[in-house]
């Protein structure tokens, strides 16, 4: 009997979510099969089998959480030794997650009850449900039986909204009235008596029974929003930010980039954005200072690791939320394959299909939020790195030009840098020679 645990898919992962079982018990299953698609801190990633048998028993349902070296399933390879320390159950699996206080194992005991009456809901009828990890947490904090829910997503899929229409049409005017604030306070006075006489009126009946589309709504964390939070919070609070501002006359940029767009689309190559020719300068402006292309260690005394590739990370925002995918040696590839490159990865986020080698090893970010309008901004550093570019748009702005006020496109940007490595005057000479490229633009070309 081969236990199979929870791996590790990525450098920050913790624990995972069982988005879906592609085997079934009783299934066979061949080395390199699809097994298990697990939901990490960054991604949605498959997982293949690495040993052939029978799949005998899942011990973490679909929507389950499980921490890392935690047995999710079992598969029968024909040796009858099994694993006597490994949980029996689902619950067992993600027991110690849940011990620390009595309040949590209570939590937990009823999200495995929750769970055993959804899996064993799914066996009586025969058939597979297809929901998103968050729609079945959901669907267990609410007690509410997946197998009655009509799902809206691809496929059939059940998502977020199919569980707030079943808890809609579950709810029962009382309930209504004791979660909405708003309307306790309307049955309240509805229910008031003078002399002993009712003052209640159909209007105010009419009220209570009226859903308030004012309340908040709570929408829980997925793994990715979860792990978002914790990593910025952890690096505002612990890293000793400090910020730099520089701007650039990108007037010369965009004409070059307008004239390679127009060769690149006559031969059906991708066009090059104005991010891409930013990576490109960043790149070469890493290489000439490569102090920034650096990161903290807290070995010893603190240490500066100076990095000898340089791997820029592009924030992006997906449907999941902000992820990173990386350009390695972004200072050794032409402006034209980081454009087919960033499309790449951007595609992979949008489709979340990113894998953890598509988001390891980034030595410096740049945050882009220059088509939504913006002008500056500053961006939280994505650590291990010592410094993030956050960028904004070209603006069209009067400008002094030999005496006289012309009309250009101006680019501002910040960088955002650890004062534990980086110093003001290291930062201050990047941007200036990022800038001097920006205005010299063949020089990130050539």
């Amino acid at each position: 009997m081969i236990d199979i645990l929870m791996p590790r898919l990525s450098d920050t992962m913790q624990e995972g979510a069982i988005a879906a079982w592609h085997k079934q018990p009783g299934d066979a299953v061949a080395v390199g099969d699809l097994l298990v698609e697990v939901e990490t801190d960054k991604a949605t990633m498959e997982y293949e089998a690495y040993d052939a048998g029978v799949l005998r028993d899942i011990l973490v349902a679909e929507g389950e959480v499980a921490t890392i070296g935690t047995v999710i399933a079992r598969l029968d390879d024909g040796n009858d030794e099994a694993n006597d320390d490994a949980p029996a159950s689902a619950s067992d699996a993600v027991a110690p997650a849940a011990a620390d206080a009595d309040a949590a194992g209570a939590m937990g005991a009823a999200d495995a009850s929750a769970a055993a009456r959804e899996v064993a809901s799914q066996r009586t009828a025969g058939q597979r449900l297809f929901a998103t990890p968050l729609a079945r947490r959901l669907a267990r904090e609410h007690e509410i039986d997946l197998s009655g829910v009509l799902g809206s997503g691809p496929g059939g899929r059940i998502v977020r909204a199919d569980i707030e229409d079943a808890r809609a049409r579950q709810a029962s005017p009382e309930d209504t009235a004791i979660a909405s604030p708003a309307r306790c306070t309307s049955r309240a006075t509805a229910g008031q008596t003078t002399g002993g006489t009712s003052t209640s009126t159909n209007t105010n009946t009419n009220t209570t029974n009226t859903p308030d589309a004012r309340q908040p709504t709570v929408v829980p964390f997925d793994k990715t929003r979860e792990v978002i939070a914790r990593r910025l919070s952890e690096s505002s609070s612990t890293v000793p930010h400090f910020f730099v501002t520089a701007a650039a006359d990108v007037e010369a940029l965009l004409a070059l980039r307008a004239e390679l767009n127009g060769s690149l689309e006559s031969t059906g190559r991708p066009k090059i954005s104005v991010n891409d020719l930013l990576v490109r300068a960043c790149a070469i402006a890493l290489r000439e200072h490569p102090g920034v292309n650096a990161s903290y260690s807290p070995e010893g005394r603190g240490e500066t690791l100076l990095h000898g590739r340089v791997n820029i990370g592009i924030a992006i925002a997906s449907p999941t939320g902000l992820v990173v995918p990386v350009i390695d040696d972004a200072d050794l590839r032409p402006a034209s394959q980081i454009a087919r490159e960033s499309r790449r990865l951007a595609g992979l986020a949008t489709e979340r299909k990113l894998g953890a080698s598509d988001m390891a090893g980034g030595t410096f970010t740049i945050s882009n939020l220059g088509m939504y309008g913006v002008e500056q901004f500053t961006a939280i550093i994505n650590p291990p790195e010592g410094a993030i570019l956050a960028v904004g748009a070209a603006r069209p702005e009067p400008v002094a030009v030999n005496g006289a006020v012309e009309v250009r496109h101006r680019l501002r940007y910040t960088l955002s840098a650890d004062h534990r490595i980086i110093d003001g005057a290291l930062a201050a000479e990047f941007l200036a020679t990022l800038t001097g490229l920006l205005e010299q633009p063949m020089h990130i070309i050539a």
